[in-house]
């Protein structure tokens, strides 16, 4: 029996397998990487690897076997039908008869592309019949401090979502989660909601980086229509431009605010501040 990590080469991926060695053998620990070479890092450590890849849906025939526990962590491929990238390995899964599936799904309405793709997917697992856990996880911190230089260098920060709050925690935290759920008993069948103790704004972000730096930094509330066109007039495609502003929106209302708890009863620590995870992006 092995705890298997798919999607083990991402940030999240990274810090779940890590996790991981700090419970259990390295010889139970399943990386699945879409390259030998990709699989070097955890092979050093001793951990086993399986070279896959959620568009190849032959490449996991025998990655997983009887009484395995998985976690499936979502594609990042947003111009990917993502659900049927996810249905892959959760046909795989069932066919082997894992013990069970972990899948990293996501807070938040049902009406962004975003979260649409993770309630189908969400569906696809409850009905396979394998027991599951529904990891929905707010947004990571380290998304929200993404370029903070230039907001630094710039003095303002525009966004589309108003004065809302978000209850992100660290990858570090979510990571923590995944691995409570994989190394401990009495999950199968849940649902978490995840998140961080303390929802902030973005008038606080920027207050905080203004002191953590030392300048002030403005934050302007726009439109999401006019921070859609500003993405895409700074050069993103449009698909993203729209997802991004399509969560903006969900924050001003309100949809990302929950702080249920539930992720630091699974980690058994309280989730990491907003500030720490500035501090973190300013040393580097």
């Amino acid at each position: 029996m092995s705890i298997v990590v798919t999607g083990a080469t991402g940030n999240l991926g990274r810090l779940v397998v890590e996790g991981l060695l700090e419970k259990v053998p390295a010889d139970r620990i399943t990386a699945v990487v879409r390259s030998k070479e990709k699989g070097t890092r955890f092979e050093a450590l001793g951990v086993r690897t399986a070279i896959a890849d959620y568009n190849v849906p032959e490449s996991f025939e025998g990655v997983f076997t009887a009484g395995d526990k998985v976690l499936l962590i979502s594609s990042s491929e947003m111009t990917a039908d993502r659900v049927a990238q996810h249905r892959v390995v959760i046909d795989a899964a069932g066919s082997a008869g894992v013990a069970l599936l972990a899948y990293t799904s996501a807070a938040g309405g049902h009406e962004t592309p975003l979260a649409e793709a993770h309630r189908r997917t969400e569906k696809v697992l409850v009905e396979s019949g394998l027991p599951y856990v529904l990891l929905r996880n707010n947004w990571y911190s380290e998304i929200f401090v993404d370029g903070v230089e230039r907001v630094v260098e710039q003095r303002v920060l525009v966004r589309a979502a108003g004065d809302g709050r978000i209850a992100s925690a660290s990858r570090a935290d979510y990571a923590a989660g995944a691995v409570a759920v994989l190394t401990g008993e009495g999950h199968a069948n849940r649902t978490y909601e995840l998140g961080g103790d303390t929802a902030w704004n973005f008038p606080e972000f920027t207050a905080e980086l203004g002191r953590q730096t030392g300048r002030e930094i403005v934050y302007t509330p726009v439109t999401a229509e006019a921070y859609t066109n500003l993405l895409i007039g700074a050069g993103m495609p449009e698909l993203y431009a729209s997802i991004l502003a399509g969560a903006d929106a969900s924050f001003a209302g309100g949809e990302l605010a929950g702080t249920s708890g539930e992720l630091s009863r699974l980690i058994g620590r309280r989730t990491t501040p907003i500030a720490d995870t500035i501090t973190a992006a300013l040393k580097h």
